[in-house]
């Protein structure tokens, strides 16, 4: 079989069973696109998106309307997926809250951030922030400094320090709360 034909091996990949290359760029399904798509369609895009997780109304808004549907569609969707409890911002904030909080480590001000990033009503946030008291905020922060201290020893403590109120600050733990945490574990660390 000759290659010279221009086929570039096309017909020799697909003769042997040899897989396709395909392309860097991911294509679009067509449902995936949906240029004016149905009631039905945009429904069955919620649906697979909240499969994946829980998702905000302005996340799933934001979804539908880069797929192309109407801004009637989504709201009519939205509307009825909300009706049925299948979206809940309330709860949505919430369980966010608690994740992040817990297997992250997030404080209050960087969780305020992302529920304001995901479309959450400031209102809505502010309830779901109030699960966390100021206490459990700085136990988790101890936590993870302690976590961060474990093992490694403590040569220069100033360097340590900043690095350690850097990483309670980047989760969003105030200046105060971090360096109060951070110099009471280091001494902690120290007189053992």
């Amino acid at each position: 079989m000759s290659f010279d034909d221009g086929d570039n091996g096309e017909n020799a990949r697909e003769e042997y069973g040899a897989p396709r290359r395909r392309s860097r760029q991911r294509s679009e399904k067509p449902s995936q696109r949906a240029e004016g798509g149905t009631e039905a369609q945009a429904k069955d895009a919620c649906l697979r998106l909240l499969t994946d997780r829980a998702r905000s109304r302005s996340e799933l808004e934001t979804k539908l309307s880069g797929r192309g549907f109407e801004p009637e569609i989504i709201t009519k969707v939205l509307d009825r997926l909300q009706e049925i409890g299948l979206i809940d911002d309330a709860d949505f904030a919430n369980q966010w809250v608690h994740s992040r909080h817990t297997y992250s480590g997030k404080g209050k001000r960087a969780l305020a951030v992302e529920l304001r990033l995901k479309g959450i009503d400031q209102d809505v946030a502010s309830e779901a922030l109030s699960q966390i008291d100021p206490e459990d905020e700085r136990e988790r922060a101890a936590e993870l400094v302690r976590r961060k201290l474990k093992n490694k020893p403590v040569d220069d403590r100033d360097k340590v320090t900043r690095r350690l109120v850097s990483m309670l600050a980047r989760k969003g733990y105030s200046a105060g709360m971090s360096y109060e945490v951070v110099k009471a574990e280091m001494a902690a660390v120290t007189d053992s």
